[in-house]
């Protein structure tokens, strides 16, 4: 898909969570569509209904049924079904579920088809969306499947805050188990791979954490960093990725040594997310690192507490919209650069070339 400014699919998550209200309340701002043509993959019924719990809603949207003829100038919107289908915002029903994933596939489906440029997934609730057609824990781990990549990285990113996670949605008591050198050498060559191509760091400095308290005092708090961690650091270097650590992952934040690198690497997902959600203060993306494709989310979940009463925060949303934007315009720059590595002289470096020539 290409166009003067990026399609950027949506989808809706649980029916019964914010999701809906979030997308609504991002494009309300008509300003959004100067930076991209967005298609939300849901029903027009649901849009519909979740228009009439906000106040003065200014929200138009074109309906379309075939990607190929959505209006750039206009919201779209994607039927991916026509049933009367029971809307009961701040309940943990299996219709809230089952109509989230169905929005999630038809959007992946458009995204591996190039149908969109970049997709933003709305949150999903881990417990009503298993089925024999989706049996994963999360978003990540499916995309990660129907792309058939060897390796993604959970991504956290606010500004040039960056932590990515080496196990994700995994119980505290298995992290350890899960933890191989393999593992972290694998997440540490794609989020390398990323930084480059998707943010546009050219060597960028990679701090790994430790998994134990005072990342195992050499041993004497677990053995984790001695026997897996630094051996997969060494090995890191050894393949030209500059990754520094293992660090005590409670010094490190509070003493602000993030600030001096390009990303973090934390071994499981509290460790990464709790001073990640500190710091971001709302406005966290969830990025796919690893894909073939953009993919950002929001970095919270479904809030059933609040869903419907006209109450969620929409400004991490609209963070996923613009870090989308943004990262598929450096991923097709790093494209460029890689098919014209030598550096084009422009009309003013050639007069001054020539100038110089005249003066000798």
């Amino acid at each position: 898909m290409s166009t003067n400014k990026p399609v950027i699919g949506i989808s809706c998550g649980d029916l019964n969570g914010i999701g809906l209200e979030l997308i609504i309340k991002t494009f309300m701002d008509n300003r959004m569509l100067e930076h991209c043509t967005p298609v939300i993959f849901a029903s027009n019924k649901v849009i519909n209904f979740y228009k009439k719990t906000i106040p003065e809603c200014n929200f138009n949207y074109a309906s379309c049924k075939e990607l190929n003829r959505i209006n750039h100038k206009q919201i779209n919107v994607f039927n991916c079904w026509e049933d009367e289908v029971d809307i009961q915002p701040g309940q943990l029903t299996p219709e809230g579920g089952k109509y989230g994933i169905l929005s999630l596939q038809t959007a992946v489906a458009a995204l591996k088809q190039q149908q969109i440029d970049g997709l933003v997934t709305a949150p999903i609730h881990k417990k009503n969306v298993q089925s024999f057609d989706f049996n994963h824990p999360g978003h990540t781990p499916y995309l990660k499947e129907v792309f058939g990549v060897k390796e993604v990285v959970m991504l956290m990113v606010s500004g040039d805050l960056r932590i990515g996670l080496v196990t994700e949605h995994v119980s505290v008591a298995q992290v350890a188990g899960i933890l191989s050198k393999e593992r972290i050498l694998n997440k540490l060559q794609a989020l390398h791979q990323s930084l480059q191509k998707d943010f546009g760091i050219d060597k960028p400095r990679i701090a790994v954490l430790g998994l134990n308290p005072h990342a195992g005092d050499e041993g004497l708090i677990g053995k984790e960093e001695e026997s897996i961690i630094r051996p997969a650091i060494k090995e890191a270097k050894n393949n030209n990725i500059l990754a520094v650590g293992p660090y005590s992952a409670d010094a490190f934040f509070a003493r602000g040594s993030y600030e001096h690198f390009d990303a973090v690497l934390a071994m499981y997902h509290d460790q990464g997310l709790i001073p990640f959600k500190t710091i971001a203060s709302g406005e966290g993306v969830n990025f796919t690192a690893g894909l073939p494709a953009v993919r950002t989310s929001p970095d919270h979940g479904v809030a059933f507490d609040i869903a419907g009463k006209n109450k969620a925060d929409h400004h991490s949303f609209i963070a996923c919209i613009f870090e989308c934007v943004d990262i598929i315009n450096r991923r097709n720059g790093f494209a460029d650069m890689r098919k014209n590595p030598l550096r084009k002289a422009s009309k003013a470096m050639l007069a001054n070339a020539k100038d110089e020539a005249l003066e000798d």
